[in-house]
């Protein structure tokens, strides 16, 4: 019987891509604004338009900033759906696609966060095919390669870095898809409509 040869760079691929094109791309479809920017809880953290949050930090360059606390709060800040795709598109994606596969320079502190839920989910497309494509272009060789000294595991394998990345975007956007499940229920009068 002839042993089966793994093609771990599909394999890694395939972990996310399954999971985004037949369980969460649907479930992030028609994200409304008003869920975008609904908190559950008090004080929960945000994206909001500049100038307007009370957070420590405020991040961001354009007309909407982030909300942040070094050191990070205990028990931990609540966050809003915008609050965890910003996080997603910019600390997951964007500042691993620059420091990886030659995109632009990103950080929280640099990022325009979008002022809606369509132009999120716009950025979070873009970053993810950019992720994609560059895991892509790593092929099996550049699996085994360090991450190197813009991770905070430098010596752990780009697969690693891959799984790691992966496993915090299905968490993540798991997450928005629960507040998406609540926001209805909190929120009677939508009855459902933003499905």
């Amino acid at each position: 019987m002839d042993a089966i040869e793994l093609d771990m760079n599909r394999t890694l691929r395939e972990q996310w891509e399954v999971h985004w094109n037949h369980q969460l791309r649907a479930r992030l479809a028609g994200l409304s604004d008003d869920e975008y920017f609904w908190s559950p809880v008090p004080d929960a953290w945000s994206v909001r338009p500049r100038g307007s949050s009370t957070a420590p930090v405020q991040a961001g360059s354009g007309d909407f900033t982030i909300d942040f606390a070094f050191p990070q709060p205990v028990p931990a800040v609540f966050t809003t759906i915008a609050w965890r795709l910003g996080h997603v598109i910019v600390g997951l994606l964007a500042a691993r696609n620059a420091a990886h596969f030659g995109a632009p320079e990103a950080s929280y502190e640099s990022w325009e966060y979008a002022g809606g839920a369509a132009t999120a989910l716009d950025q979070l497309e873009t970053q993810l095919d950019v992720w994609l494509a560059g895991v892509r272009g790593l092929g099996e060789a550049g699996l085994r390669v360090p991450a190197g000294p813009k991770e905070p595991f430098p010596e752990a394998t780009m697969a690693d870095l891959v799984l790691h990345i992966h496993r915090e975007l299905i968490h993540h956007l798991s997450e928005v898809c629960l507040l998406r499940d609540l926001y209805p229920h909190a929120n009677p009068a939508t009855n459902g409509a933003t499905r």
